[in-house]
């Protein structure tokens, strides 16, 4: 085997392989679809908006006490924790929920990789932080 071969067969490490692109879309006027490459896993919907200048409101500060991160989640669902009782109360009260409706601050992106597709409500009709 040359060299070639054998830098091509090297296992990838973890950081490689474990690693998520996630693309918001948004309900709001004028504003186009971002997607954000390289997302290690263990950060929430809400910490990866945060982090790139994305708006998405967090009233209660990440705790799964309020809807103000509410969000709709069109792909990527296999990766995020289940939905918890608690988390659905929370859905019931935001504006406009659907059967995709989750809350950005529970979504923490599970050990693995793939892309997350989600729809970030129009903002400007949320009170909030």
């Amino acid at each position: 085997m040359d060299i070639e071969q054998q830098a091509l067969t090297l296992p990838q490490t973890v950081s490689d392989r474990q690693m998520y692109n996630v693309t918001f879309k948004f309900e709001q006027q004028g504003l186009e679809p971002v997607t954000i490459e390289n997302v290690q896993p263990g950060y929430s919907i809400l910490e990866v908006a945060l982090d790139n200048n994305i708006e998405l409101h967090h009233n209660c500060g990440m705790v799964c006490a309020c809807s103000t991160c509410h969000i709709y989640l069109e792909k990527g669902d296999e990766f995020m924790p289940e939905i918890s009782d608690r988390e659905e109360n929370f859905i019931d009260r935001a504006k406009n929920p659907r059967i995709n409706s989750r809350l950005g601050c529970q979504c923490v992106l599970a050990a693995g990789s793939g892309k997350v597709e989600l729809v970030v409500p129009d903002q400007s009709l949320i009170h909030g932080e």
